[in-house]
Order: C-alpha cells, then sequence, then structure tokens
C-alpha cells in the first residue's frame, strides 16, 4: 500500500508518535472500523484501563485481519478517553502496538455508552 505520513514544518509536532496526515493512494480500499470497545470474546470487561486498552486493540486486529489487512493499513484513529488519566497509558499502548507506524489520530474526552468502558477506538484503513 502506497502511504505518506505528512508532519508540515509550519505547525506544532504531534506529540506521542502520529502523524497530523496520512495519504493512502487512490483506488484503493477504504475499511471503516466502528468503535471497538474493551469487550473480550466472552463480553467481559476488564476492570483496569490496560487490559480494556489490550483488548480494544486486538478488535480492532481481528477487524482488519478479517477484512484481509494489518495494523499496516491503518490511515486514522479517534480514540474516545473517559479521563483524561488515561491519556499518557493510552499512549503507550497505542505505541507498543504500532511501533513505528505513524498514522493520523485524534483523541476525545468523553462519556461512553456503558460506563463501564474505559475507552472505545475506531479506524480506518486502506489497502
Amino acid at each position: 500500500m502506497q502511504k505518506t505520513s505528512f508532519n508540515p514544518d509550519d505547525i506544532a509536532a504531534p506529540v506521542g508518535g502520529y502523524a497530523h496526515g496520512c495519504l493512502a493512494a487512490e483506488g484503493r480500499r477504504i475499511l471503516f472500523v466502528s468503535g471497538q470497545i474493551p469487550a473480550a470474546p466472552d463480553g467481559s470487561i476488564p476492570p483496569d484501563f490496560e487490559s480494556q486498552a489490550r483488548n480494544v486493540w486486538r478488535n480492532i486486529e481481528s477487524v482488519l485481519r478479517e477484512a484481509g489487512m494489518g495494523l499496516d493499513n491503518l490511515v486514522k484513529i479517534t480514540a474516545f478517553l473517559t479521563d483524561r488519566a488515561h491519556v499518557l497509558p493510552n499512549r503507550k499502548i497505542r505505541q507498543e502496538v504500532l511501533g513505528d507506524r505513524r498514522i493520523a489520530m485524534s483523541a476525545i474526552i468523553a462519556g461512553t455508552l456503558d460506563s463501564d468502558w474505559l475507552l472505545e477506538v475506531e479506524a480506518i484503513a486502506m489497502d
């Protein structure tokens, strides 16, 4: 997949290992991944943020895999966090999962549909 990340010099550099913009070549498949919740396959929700975040990323990877894609196909994610205290742990886990991949990203502090969920992440991927 031809993908180019952009971090213009005339705006503040991104903090936390992401790209301000990500351009994918036209004529490709686009996958919109619905907001993934922190549920394990059995439907259980762990009580701690780290376990919830890891479940969310496992779920995203599963959707990507089902579509014949992987993490390299991600171009944008939006993370919805329920508490500002989760910003740094979220960044750490996201960076562990994505490694050197630089994609467009937004993080929003908001409520979630279920009060047990500490985060939800939606994604866009292309191939």
